[in-house]
């Protein structure tokens, strides 16, 4: 069993106010995405004699919507689909983010709204542009379960490996999988990897929908591989024995992820 590192989930403090991992992960998810999606845009190769999805300039007015749809539908997510009931009970909660809860499927469907609306407005497809959001997502995302795991929440079940531990939030004070650590190689390095390789190698870029369909299908498939080694949320538990929300919600993001390769296929 590896000991947890003991790391102030405080990264440092301006003032009063207290900077958490989790918040500079959001903001340096964001940052790489529009740094990398800018570079995407910016190197013509990638396009196989196509027209770029968008210009520099319009991935810096895009910042701003996607910062939107991740913060907005990220929270709303966590409030419909893992705690309806103590929101609904305790509204103003809603807005207490600063004590957690967000839901990745949620931020992916605002996401997904707020590319939609922007590129309604610049005359821009969404399938084009998701394939960019797909390109420059999952490094972010490894970053955010990075930070779970130095804040010592959304751990692993049980287990006996050598390399579980025992976290400090936890109640029972058992030896779980790291399972943020799980998919922070999954969802992360490794999705990242995949669309990399399909990006600058396959000019996956160029056929619009494909970059996207596999970063939905590799982190739905991602999400449910790890799901088997995670806690599932107290206030839902387990449904038919096993499946938890995560499974069940990741299922809609595999089958969306074959239609859009299947899509590309055509393009």
């Amino acid at each position: 069993m590896l000991e947890f590192p003991n790391i102030d989930p405080v990264a440092f403090s301006i003032g009063p106010f207290a900077v958490r991992w989790y918040a500079l992960a959001y903001i340096a998810a964001l940052l790489f995405a529009i740094w990398y999606a800018k570079r995407l845009v910016s190197t013509q190769a990638l396009w196989a004699g196509r027209q770029p999805t968008a210009t520099p300039s319009q991935i810096d007015d895009l910042f701003v919507w996607i910062a939107l749809g991740v913060i907005l539908g990220g929270r709303l997510g966590y409030v419909l689909f893992y705690n309806p009931l103590h929101f609904l009970t305790n509204p103003l909660d809603i807005f207490r983010m600063w004590e957690g809860g967000m839901s990745f499927h949620g931020g992916f469907l605002g996401v997904v709204v707020a590319l939609y609306a922007f590129g309604k407005k610049h005359g821009m497809t969404l399938d084009r542009l998701l394939d960019l959001g797909a390109a420059a997502t999952p490094v972010g995302l490894g970053l955010g379960r990075l930070a779970n795991f130095i804040n010592g929440e959304l751990y692993g079940r049980a287990g006996s490996a050598p390399w579980t531990m025992i976290f400090p939030n936890d109640p029972l004070q058992v030896p779980r999988h790291p399972s943020q650590l799980y998919e922070a190689a999954l969802e992360g390095l490794v999705l990242f990897l995949v669309i990399r390789i399909a990006t600058h190698r396959y000019q996956a870029l160029s056929h619009p929908g494909r970059a996207s369909g596999l970063f939905a299908l590799g982190y739905g498939l991602s999400r449910i591989i790890v799901e088997f080694f995670r806690e599932p949320d107290a206030q839902l538990g387990y449904f038919c024995g096993f499946i938890t929300m995560g499974m069940i919600l990741s299922l809609p993001l595999v089958a969306i992820g074959i239609w859009l390769l299947v899509r590309s296929r055509r393009t």
